[in-house]
């Protein structure tokens, strides 16, 4: 498997770089033209591991979220999103759906189900006190390649 693309940025952990994930991701995609099903899929489980960065890595302080993406010459799409935070105490409960780190604030505890159920696969590496990183994989099967398959 030979890789075609790959980039890695950072960006302060603050609630405005969630948007600039997205767009980056978009920006990284494009020229193998996803369809607008899987750019959807990547965009929605890349916000919701940034605002877990965000949100429960960093909380109150600032810190810096790392983004790095790969894509092989066969569409695999490699993405992780890692923070220097607080890391997951409990790691199992906290891939429970409906559970959040953030007592009195508005979540819902569904970001790790949203990424699973929009990627192929994830993978949680977390250790207390150093951090997390969230690392996600997807198919893509871009109408380019597609097409010239054919």
């Amino acid at each position: 498997m030979s890789i075609i693309n790959e980039m890695r940025v950072d960006f302060l952990s603050v609630p405005e770089n969630e948007a600039f994930a997205r767009l980056l991701i978009s920006a990284f995609l494009l020229p193998i033209n996803p369809t607008l099903s899987e750019m959807s899929d990547v965009k929605t489980a890349v916000s919701e591991a940034v605002t877990n960065a965000i949100i429960h890595g960093y909380g109150k302080r600032l810190g810096f979220v790392r983004m790095r993406a790969s894509l092989s010459e066969e569409g695999y799409l490699s993405i992780d999103i890692t923070d220097n935070g607080k890391g997951i105490e409990d790691l199992h409960q906290a891939m429970q759906p409906f559970w959040t780190s953030v007592d009195g604030f508005e979540r819902s505890g569904m970001g790790f189900t949203v990424m699973e159920s929009f990627m192929d696969s994830i993978d949680v590496i977390s250790k207390t006190g150093e951090g997390t990183t969230v690392r996600m994989y997807k198919q893509i099967t871009s109408s380019a390649r597609c097409a010239k398959e054919a």
